[in-house]
């Protein structure tokens, strides 16, 4: 394993300045993997690919290609957030986080702030049940507390309470409380118009049937 040079955010604060959604998506599906699947940890660059770009557990979904992953890979070992692991042993590179050391984290912390991470604003009845794989928390207020002990972190809080009784991480800084109030009537104009184009499909295909009994009476 390479060792940790001092970069120019070693000294402050982990997060001197935000963390870009890929940044995000990498750290994230390396903590995952190295939770849930010990034995093929640390990722190649391809199963790191994947890892980010995977339908289930994912939100959103994406699809990013190898460039775009090392990049990221790149600007967080910069940061001192990830690590490459090459020599002996290692037939092919392979990569690693160092955000639980960095951090501090627990299992649990580390379970709570993956999930954000990788699938966004969650309830803490929503964590518990997509933690289960890396921590099991008995009861909700198991959640709740470690929230509250995330959120109260010095120097830096990692997360923080949003509307609707969700919380999302701080990894890529605070968000916008004027996306947070659009995000549902946004999201409620896109089910409209995809019911609305269902309506019409279905009275299509109605007056499809219709013509076509009509030629047998």
């Amino acid at each position: 394993m390479e060792p940790h040079s001092p970069g120019p955010h070693s000294a402050g604060p982990v997060f001197a300045e935000p963390l870009h959604p890929v940044e995000i998506r990498v750290l994230g599906a390396l903590l995952e993997k190295e939770i849930t699947t010990p034995e093929y940890y640390p990722l190649t660059l391809n199963a790191l690919v994947n890892a980010c770009n995977q339908k289930s557990s994912r939100d959103p979904v994406v699809n990013y290609d190898e460039e775009a992953v090392q990049q990221a890979l790149a600007l967080l070992r910069h940061k001192g957030l990830a690590v490459r692991i090459s020599g002996a042993g290692h037939r092919v590179e392979k990569y690693g986080h160092s955000l639980g050391e960095r951090l501090n984290l627990g299992r649990r912390e580390s379970a709570v702030l993956c999930v954000l991470m990788l699938r966004g604003p969650q309830t803490a009845g929503e964590l518990r049940g997509r933690t289960e794989r890396m921590h099991e928390f008995t009861e909700i207020a198991d959640v709740e507390h470690c929230l509250e002990a995330l959120a109260q972190r010095a120097p830096e809080p990692l997360v923080t309470p949003m509307a609707r009784g969700r919380w999302c991480h701080l990894l890529g800084g605070v968000p916008d409380p004027a996306q947070e109030v659009a995000e549902p009537r946004g999201a409620g104009a896109g089910l409209e118009q995809r019911v609305a184009e269902l309506e019409r499909e279905v009275a299509e295909l109605k007056q499809t049937l219709e013509s076509f009994r009509r030629q047998f009476e």
